[in-house]
């Protein structure tokens, strides 16, 4: 079956509006309103629909419910029957004559740029009647203004505005800036996967392409909600629901597949988009680019619109996680309120080719299916048009259960699997038992801290003091700094901050881009390699773009480095050694392998992790290879060993911190009990706790030693 179509095909299915409906009523709105639709209408020959409804009927019954207060001499019975009539007439007559007006300037303007123009006078409730022939079945976009002569300072949307709009069954386009022409461009669409998204897209490309201007697509996803959502969870957990919901390992799982799986989805949105845009043969004549956001959706893409001030953002009526009962979605209805541009609500539908294809030439298995339900259903619907896509990348025309679990393990970290199945064995053999409280603590600078406390409203203070530690644990930080709280405010930017000192944004795209570097010493090392990058090329933000050039950066760096350096040269005596500038180059150049990644999981996640992967690395580079295996770890634990059984417990240990110190693999322990037995004796303690055990470790974290040799005042208060 040959999908692919022809060119002449692709054009004519870009859609065009034949027949417009303009609400009309001579304020500044309405009036920019008709010069856009002009426009718009012009080379489609479009005919155009003027509508005014005006109320007879509610202004004599106003007038009835007043007669009680009638000065004495209109009380006659004949008298008062007079006032009736010339009310009417006058009422009557009088709308009439102010629609005819509005509807006369419209018809002379429609006239002028040889388009044919209807009147429709309507009588009754406003947002009533405007709605009902809105929805005869007669147009396919509906164009006014965001307020009307009722406007007063301050206001945004018109109660008008918002019911019809609420009530509409086909595209509408609302008028949000008297002063300037919706044609001048850009055109933003955000896009989320639904099928109206996508018919916006294809509504945004064609209107681009009349109008000659640039378009950008976005995609919004919260990687930070489940974070807050899940902490409001662990205060209110009994300690009993607590051992058994296992909340830090949850909430680790559950952070690894948004952040991977959720970031994953929303891109491949956008390279669908952008398949489509190719498909059309558009980016020869329209530019066209994409960014991936991360944030609430519609705070998100407000930022965006202040960055780009776009003249017209183009968005679905309802999104992804649409329900039958709801009549517009949340982001959209945000957007009606908090933008500044002219906004269009799409009704109209596309699917996707490549997932059209997909649902008519694919089935599942029995299997399949059932595998999917186990899938929670707020995901489901976008992990099933990811699962088709890769069933279609690959060629599969039937999905089973195997392509199900290979294409969630491409959504998703492969540890993540590991990890759900070592909660559910831990639970199973009662090994459960509750986080040290220090484990718990995410630090905070003193200038985020007070950032924070700038915030008066307590409870959005509290959400985004957690949507700010989520930020900083994606970047692998180990306190809140300031950035990562202002990320969600709007701060004026310091005159003090220098480009090599103020705070880089990641792009969602480019976090994404970064998770796919083993995490720990490598991520970290990653990141700071490309913010020099970006920094050195004058870069305001980390894109995808940039990450990608910054780790290529890192590995011709690390590539000339491993040429020039002699092979097999010590830095030290300690076996923990190692040369941090040969380190601190080698972020994303060493391959390891499936069996490797698999022994580091071994090890617990956190320092301990980060600095073991960190000396094996140093350590392979000492072998002259850059191809981590079982083998190599085996020989690198053995030079650990001979060092780290020399090393006896001296002080005395609670069971607490002796059961943790357990956990820590033989080949090392020996050389942290050293450590931590120093740390309590600089505190004056000749028991170790668990809360010296936490102090070392603290301690060590943004080290690049186990040991404290180099700084004598580490564990000094």
């Amino acid at each position: 079956m040959n999908a692919q179509l022809q060119p002449e095909q692709i054009q004519a299915t870009l859609p065009e509006y034949k027949h417009v409906l303009l609400a009309v009523d001579s304020s500044d709105h309405a009036n920019r309103s008709l010069l856009d639709t002009i426009k718009l209408a012009s080379p489609w020959a479009t005919d155009i629909t003027g509508a005014h409804v005006y109320a007879a009927k509610l202004h004599d019954l106003r007038f009835r419910q007043m007669e009680g207060g009638l000065p004495e001499q209109f009380r006659e019975e004949d008298e008062l029957e007079r006032q009736r009539d010339v009310h009417d007439d006058l009422i009557s007559r009088g709308l009439s004559i102010i629609t005819d007006s509005y509807l006369d300037h419209a018809e002379r303007q429609c006239q002028e740029a040889n388009l044919i123009f209807t009147r429709c006078s309507l009588e009754g409730k406003n947002y009533r009647e405007l709605a009902r022939e809105t929805n005869s079945g007669r147009y396919d976009l509906l164009v006014m203004g965001a307020l009307g002569l009722g406007a007063i300072q301050g206001s945004r949307v018109g109660t008008v505005c918002q019911r019809v709009l609420r009530r509409s069954d086909i595209d509408t386009l609302v008028i949000k800036q008297p002063e300037r022409p919706v044609t001048d461009g850009p055109i933003v669409v955000a896009i989320d996967g639904s099928q109206k998204a996508y018919g916006g897209l294809l509504t945004a490309f064609s209107l681009a392409r009349q109008w000659q201007v640039p378009v950008k697509i976005i995609a919004a996803f919260d990687p930070y909600f489940h974070y807050v959502a899940f902490n409001r969870i662990a205060d209110v957990l009994s300690e009993e629901a607590g051992k058994v919901f296992r909340f830090q390992e949850q909430e680790k799982l559950h952070e690894e597949i948004i952040d991977s799986g959720l970031a994953k989805i929303y891109q491949g949105h956008l390279d669908v988009a952008q398949s489509i845009a190719d498909d059309f043969d558009l980016t020869k004549t329209i530019d066209i680019e994409t960014t991936l956001l991360d944030g609430k959706p519609h705070d998100a893409i407000e930022k965006y619109l202040k960055k780009t001030n776009p003249s017209l953002l183009v968005i679905g009526k309802l999104g992804i996680h649409a329900d039958a009962e709801l009549d517009i979605g949340g982001t959209a209805e945000n957007l009606l309120y908090n933008t500044d541009c002219a906004l269009l609500f799409s009704q109209r539908e596309f699917q996707p080719r490549v997932d059209l294809l997909a649902e008519t030439t694919t089935s599942w298995t029995t299997q399949a299916e059932q595998h999917m339900n186990n899938v929670p259903e707020f995901v489901r619907g976008m992990a099933r048009m990811a699962i088709l896509r890769y069933a279609q990348e690959k060629g599969h025309t039937v999905i089973t259960e195997r392509i199900v679990e290979e294409a969630t393990a491409k959504l998703c970290p492969g540890h993540a699997k590991q990890a759900m199945a070592e909660i559910v064995a831990a639970h199973d053999a009662g090994e459960l038992e509750k986080k040290p409280v220090e484990a718990l603590v995410m630090r905070w600078t003193s200038e985020a801290t007070a950032r924070l406390l700038s915030i008066d409203d307590l409870s959005l203070r509290g959400n985004l003091s957690m949507r700010a530690e989520k930020k900083a644990r994606q970047e692998n930080s180990v306190r809140v700094e300031i950035s990562h709280i202002d990320a969600f405010i709007d701060v004026p930017t310091s005159d003090n901050e220098t480009p090599d000192t103020a705070p880089l944004h990641w792009q969602a795209a480019a976090l994404a881009r970064l998770a796919r570097v083993p995490e720990g010493f490598m991520r970290d090392t990653s990141k700071q390699r490309v913010e020099q990058y970006a920094r050195d090329t004058n870069a305001s933000s980390i894109s995808l773009n940039v990450a990608e050039a910054g780790l290529a950066h890192a590995r011709e760096s690390m590539t000339e480095q491993m040429s020039s350096d002699s092979v097999g040269t010590k830095t030290g005596t300690c076996p923990f050694g190692h040369s941090k500038n040969t380190s601190d180059s080698s972020a994303a150049l060493f391959t390891w392998t499936d069996a490797a990644q698999t022994r580091m999981q071994k090890i617990p996640a956190g320092f301990m992790r980060d600095l073991t992967r960190q000396r094996i690395e140093t350590f392979a580079q000492r072998k002259g290879t850059t191809n981590i295996t079982p083998a190599l770890i085996d020989e690198k634990y053995r030079e650990w060993g001979e060092g780290s059984e020399k090393q006896q417990r001296l002080l005395t240990w609670n069971n607490d911190a002796l059961q943790r110190i357990e956990r820590i693999p033989g080949f090392v322990r020996g050389m942290v009990i050293k450590e931590v037995e120093r740390c309590a004796h600089e505190r004056g303690s000749d028991t170790v706790t668990p809360e010296i055990l936490g102090q070392a470790m603290n301690s060590w974290k943004g080290m690049s030693a186990f040991h404290s040799e180099a700084n004598p005042d580490l564990y000094k208060d």
